[in-house]
Order: structure tokens, then C-alpha cells, then sequence
């Protein structure tokens, strides 16, 4: 008995040995066949749920955003090649590697040089002695409008710039470089420019550079550059503090052609640069959309909520083809500068048999309300927008290339910005003349922001095609007699002598005659 009860106890043991080796390797088997599967099914849904829920901006940023396969050597080779190459002198818009740049290019020596990008406001200045005798350097400045390359942020933090590149990466000089790019904070102080020292391609890594408002000025950021990289501006509030930054809005639309019988038009929220503007005029191109009017100002504040842009009239013979006539606006698209437009699609309506349309429909005109949530009462801009099929939209005039307009000569200019300069208790200074030529009190308040409101004043009058007669007649309105007693002093002056050299274009306003009327009313109050 006791030597089968030994036999028995090893078998068993290898029996239950076996079936423990047996289930090992069938769960291995099961783990190699669907494990991996798993694996990725997991790590994909991981990556959906990290993709933005927000809703795409327009065409630029949508191509952005889109996956794009990894580069290869080859190609970020051409990628840098073109970016560096000369372009003598011209701004280029171009997508290069899924981004959309504007950049500019041009080799520089020891006398230094200057590089700008058109209608942009950016600028990179390379001084005398940068780079050493007998080298020379090719230098590139660039606008990124990939706003993935943007700093990510948080909801108390708002771009108010544009970012610029200067190439190539890391490239250092004998003396500082300055750049020079425009922002739309309302406190300087509370901005702080953002650098990251990464190529163009790599993932970006923003970092603080320096103190707050050590860079900016009211409108403009200036950095001196020990080497280049990547920057940009970010609007920082201190805490218990509200932030304000301004806004642009701009109105597009197609032509009105006759028998067309829808039209949409689309409102941009815009940072206040230019090169925010430019985009928008670029995003346009695409669809035949044109800028229709100037753009107006908004005081957008970062403690409010959302914009709303809602539809209140439009003329007879149209009707909304949407389902609502208010749209939103996420207030962060805004405070982080996504550039969003909003549109509203409009459709002729059908005329009756005993009833001629026709007359009616030719032209369109829409009343816009927009506001911040919560302020509907107490602040809103309203916008207008009017189109008719008589319109002639065969040549616009290039929005980069302003008309020619009379210019102040430059001694006269001076005088009456140092006149016009100073507060006055009576209010016939600067603030006078800016009600004079139309402006409401949003706009003159944007414009005492500015480093001199008496100069942008009296560029605002040259814009204008005003003509020195015209301003003479605005200082005796105004009763500013010490300013027209100098404008009619330089009238004296060229009636014998040749004019002076003007600013920025010719002076068409020689040998004006102010009416006898207008001297003998100046004699007698003098």
C-alpha cells in the first residue's frame, strides 16, 4: 500500500504541472494575437479625444491643423532653402510644409540693412557693424499665420501680436538687431513678449523674455536680439486687474451682380494689427470676398463673455437665409486672437405677379448690432454695410496701395501737432478737430492711446485729400487762431518763395487763396 500510494502522488504532480504549462502558453498565444489590437485601439482613441472640440477657423488654419505626414530630410532642406532665399526687396505669401508664411529675404554686409514686410508692421533692422567686414549674411524675416505655432494659453492670457521669425535659427551678430512688430493691448505694461528657441519645424517651446511691458510701447513691441528665434507678444494681466485689448472689424462680400440671388456677407474679429487685417484680406482672396468699408474699432475686454454679432435690418427685397439672426462668438477664439469671422447669407425674394421687384433689389443694406455678453446696454458697436449692382467692383483699388493723398509739409505739420498736442480745458485741441472730421468718441478715444493723437489727427486730415484752405477754415471754426495764423503764414510764404519739400508725396495745394472773407475774419479777432 504504501509504495502505490508513492507512485500515485508524482503522477498526479506532473498532471497538474502540465495543465499549468498548458494554460501559460494559451494565455501568451491570446495575449500576442490581441493585445496590439487592443493596444491601438486604446492609443487611438486617446488621440481623438485630445483633438480640439472647437470649431475650425477658416482655410489657412484648417490646413494647419490638419494631420500631416512627418518631414523628411529632403524636404525641410527646400523648406529652409526657400525661406532664405533673396527675394529683392518683395514680400512673399506662400505655404510652405502645411504652413501659410509671409516672409522677406536679403544678404546683408557690414553696413547693415533693413528688412519689412509689406502692410504688416514688422520689421527687422540689422545695424552698421552686425555683421564683420568682408561677410556677408543672409538674413529672412517671417509671419508665421500657422496659429499652432501661437503660445498655448490660458484664459487670463491673450495674443495681441503676431508671430515673427527671424532666420536663420540662432544666427548671432557683433552688435544687437531690432525687431520691431505691432500690438493691440490696451496696457502696455501688462504685455510680455515670448520667445522660443526652436526651428520653425520643431514643436515650440515659448518662454517668458524679460519682464512685462519692458518691450512695448502703446502699439508696438521692440525687441533687440542677441540671436534669432521665434517671438511674439501675450497680454498678462496682474491679478485683481481687468484686461483690454482692441479689436478690429472688418465686412466682406463678394459683387452684387445682377440676377444673383443670394449674397453672403462675413464680419472678421480681428486683432487691431495690420498684419491681422492682412490675413483676413488673404483668407478672402480665394472666394472673390473684398473689404467693404474701413474697419471699425471694439473694446473687447477679457472679463466679459461671449461676442455676439446679431442682424437688425435689412432692406426690403431681401430676407436672412439663416436660421437665426444672432450669432456667437466663443469669447477665447477672440482673447486668443483666432481671427473668427461670423456670416449671414441673404436671399431676393420672389415678387408677386402684379408686383415689380426689381427696383428694390438692386441694392442691399444690412444694420449690424455686435457686443460682449452682458454689455449690450452699455457698450455696442454697430455696423453698417450697403451694396448696389451700379458699383463698380471690376478694379478695386489695392488695399496695400492707398490712394494718393496731399501731404503737409513737414515744418507745418510740426508746428501744429505742438499746437494741437496739449489737453486744453475748453476742448478745442486735438479733440476738436477728430469730431470736425467725423469721428465718434470710441475712435478718439483709440487715439489718445497713440503716441501723439495730434499727429495721427492731422494724418487722418491728409488721408483725407483735405486741403490747407480747408484746414484754415477749421481753426477759425474751432477758434484756434494761433493755428491758422500759422497756416496762413506758410500760404503767404509760397505765394513768393518755391515749397517746401513735403512729406511722403507732392504737395498739390500750391498757390491756394484763402477767400478774402476768411482773412478779414482772422484780422479783426487778431
Amino acid at each position: 500500500m504504501r509504495f502505490q500510494q508513492s507512485s500515485f502522488q508524482p503522477a498526479q504532480f506532473l498532471l497538474l504541472v502540465g495543465v499549468l504549462v498548458a494554460s501559460v502558453l494559451l494565455l501568451v498565444q491570446c495575449l500576442r494575437r490581441h493585445c496590439p489590437c487592443r493596444k491601438l485601439q486604446v492609443f487611438w482613441k486617446v488621440d481623438r479625444q485630445e483633438e480640439p472640440v472647437s470649431e475650425p477657423p477658416p482655410l489657412p488654419e484648417n490646413e494647419s491643423s490638419m494631420p500631416c505626414p512627418p518631414a523628411t530630410l529632403s524636404e525641410m532642406a527646400a523648406f529652409y532653402q526657400e525661406l532664405h532665399m533673396p527675394t529683392k526687396g518683395h514680400t512673399v505669401i506662400r505655404q510652405l510644409m502645411h504652413k501659410l508664411l509671409v516672409f522677406s529675404a536679403r544678404e546683408v554686409d557690414h553696413r547693415g540693412g533693413c528688412l519689412i514686410l509689406k502692410d504688416t508692421g514688422i520689421s527687422l533692422l540689422i545695424p552698421p557693424g552686425a555683421v564683420a567686414v568682408g561677410r556677408q549674411e543672409r538674413v529672412s524675416l517671417i509671419l508665421v499665420w500657422d496659429l499652432s505655432d501661437a503660445p498655448s494659453l490660458s484664459r487670463a492670457q491673450a495674443l495681441v501680436s503676431p508671430v515673427v521669425a527671424c532666420g536663420p535659427h540662432g544666427a548671432s551678430f557683433l552688435k544687437p538687431c531690432t525687431l520691431t512688430f505691432k500690438h493691440c493691448a490696451q496696457q502696455p505694461g501688462h504685455t510680455r513678449t515670448y520667445s522660443s528657441d526652436t526651428n520653425l519645424l520643431e514643436a515650440k517651446a515659448w518662454k517668458p523674455l524679460g519682464q512685462s511691458g519692458v518691450h512695448t510701447s502703446l502699439d508696438e513691441c521692440r525687441i533687440n536680439l542677441s540671436h534669432f528665434s521665434l517671438y511674439t507678444c501675450v497680454l498678462e494681466a496682474p491679478a485683481g486687474r481687468e484686461a483690454r485689448k482692441w479689436l478690429q472689424l472688418a465686412v466682406f462680400c463678394s459683387p452684387l451682380a445682377p440676377g444673383q440671388t443670394h449674397l453672403q456677407l462675413r464680419v472678421y474679429f480681428l486683432n487691431n494689427t495690420p498684419c491681422a487685417l492682412q490675413w483676413a484680406l488673404t483668407n478672402e482672396q480665394p472666394h472673390g470676398g473684398r473689404l467693404r468699408g474701413p474697419c471699425q474699432l471694439f473694446d473687447f475686454t477679457g472679463a466679459r463673455g461671449d461676442q455676439y454679432l446679431k442682424l437688425k435690418y435689412i432692406s426690403e427685397g431681401w430676407e436672412n437665409v439663416d436660421d437665426s439672426s444672432c450669432q456667437l462668438v466663443p469669447h477665447l477664439h477672440i482673447w486668443h486672437g483666432k481671427c473668427p469671422f461670423r456670416s449671414f447669407c441673404f436671399r431676393r425674394k420672389a415678387a408677386n405677379e402684379n408686383e415689380d421687384c426689381s427696383a428694390l433689389t438692386n441694392e442691399i443694406i444690412v444694420t449690424m448690432h455686435t457686443f460682449q455678453d452682458g454689455l449690450e446696454t452699455k457698450y455696442m458697436e454697430i455696423l453698417r454695410f450697403q451694396a448696389s449692382e451700379e458699383e463698380s467692383w471690376a478694379a478695386p483699388p489695392p488695399v496695400s496701395q492707398p490712394p494718393l493723398c496731399n501731404r503737409l509739409p513737414p515744418e507745418l505739420f510740426e508746428q501744429l501737432q505742438m499746437l494741437l498736442e496739449p489737453n486744453s480745458i475748453t476742448g478745442n485741441d486735438w479733440r476738436k478737430l477728430a469730431t470736425h472730421l467725423g469721428l465718434c468718441g470710441m475712435k478718439i478715444r483709440f487715439l489718445s492711446c497713440q503716441r501723439s493723437p495730434a499727429a495721427a489727427i492731422l494724418e487722418l486730415f491728409e488721408e483725407q485729400n483735405g486741403s490747407l484752405q480747408e484746414l484754415h477754415y477749421l481753426m477759425t471754426l474751432m477758434e484756434r487762431l494761433d493755428c491758422a495764423s500759422v497756416i496762413q503764414n506758410y500760404l503767404s510764404q509760397t505765394r513768393v518763395d518755391s515749397p517746401a519739400p513735403v512729406r511722403g508725396g507732392a504737395w498739390e495745394n500750391q498757390g491756394l487763396e484763402l477767400e478774402m472773407e476768411l482773412e478779414q475774419q482772422l484780422d479783426e479777432k487778431l
